[in-house]
């Protein structure tokens, strides 16, 4: 064998040897990183009056309330529930949980991972593994994402709705539906002047294509003449089509050309709040 194959073996099993370590490694802290959490839960319970305090206090904030509910229709009805906003305060005050997104493998244009809400005093668990296509919906066909940034951000959106129902799991029911109960109480208590309420929400829908005639043919008046609690259920319409739960046809009379499936929305939302990002980088580079 010559000395430059033999060369290029060595390196190639030192880079071996390198990268197994650094795995080992990694592996051996996360390990202990667990077992650190479940040490201090152990050790300082969670006061569930405290906790319980600690959430309904946060509800009572408005720009929580806001965020804090979706809707989406089921058998002629509408069926109301926390969003991934309220979930991560609800997992956040309750205290000992381990929660979160992550992806375990990424190969042929699909990433597969894993959403998790673990309490730590209990070890109960609650896992969601999925997978998530590296495609972007437009009106103009399917887009192959190539970009490490738009394929994170698509696995984090993808993620945050299987991440709100492992929370939900662990959660006590009861605690959710007080957290939501006193949001609504929040919407309608505002001390926001109703009409700029209203113009909020316009705003917000008419960014995803819905517009004012649609929202006054699914209230049946004129949106000058909205109440508070009409309010508190188009914010969770809102969040229900934003966040990829339901398309904008589930809730409001939109033709076929003008309709847009969630995803779409969701992705353009996602692209919109990129650019915005860009936009913003290059004015700092710009000032300096």
């Amino acid at each position: 064998m010559s000395t430059e194959l033999m060369n290029l073996e060595f390196e190639s099993n030192n880079n071996l040897d390198n990268n197994k370590t650094m795995q080992e490694v990694a592996e051996s802290r996360a390990m202990h990183e667990v077992q650190a959490a479940y040490v201090i839960a152990k050790r300082f319970p969670r006061n569930e009056n405290d906790s319980f305090a600690k959430i309904i206090n946060a509800c009572k904030r408005p720009t929580l309330a806001e965020q804090a509910q979706y809707a989406y229709p089921r058998g002629g009805t509408l069926v109301k529930g926390a969003s991934i906003r309220l979930a991560e305060v609800l997992a956040r005050s309750w205290g000992n949980i381990d929660c979160g997104v992550r992806e375990i493998s990424q190969s042929g244009g699909t990433s597969i991972a894993e959403a998790f809400a673990i309490d730590l005093e209990t070890n109960t668990r609650v896992t969601k593994i999925f997978h998530v296509p590296h495609v972007r919906d437009t009106r103009k066909g399917r887009i192959k994402l190539t970009d490490a940034r738009d394929i994170y951000e698509l696995v984090a959106n993808q993620g945050a709705r299987r991440l709100r129902a492992c929370i939900l799991g662990i959660i006590p029911g009861d605690v959710v539906e007080a957290a939501v109960e006193q949001c609504e109480k929040t919407m309608v208590s505002s001390d926001v002047p109703l009409v700029d309420q209203i113009r909020k929400v316009v705003v917000a829908f008419d960014e995803i294509g819905v517009k004012v005639e649609h929202l006054e043919k699914r209230l049946g008046h004129k949106i000058d003449s909205t109440i508070p609690q009409e309010i508190v259920t188009l914010r969770g319409i809102y969040k229900s089509i934003k966040d990829g739960m339901s398309d904008r046809s589930d809730f409001f009379d939109i033709g076929l050309k003008e309709n847009t499936n969630a995803e779409e929305i969701v992705n353009t939302l996602i692209e919109n709040k990129s650019k915005k990002k860009e936009l913003t980088k290059d004015d700092q580079t710009q000032s300096e």
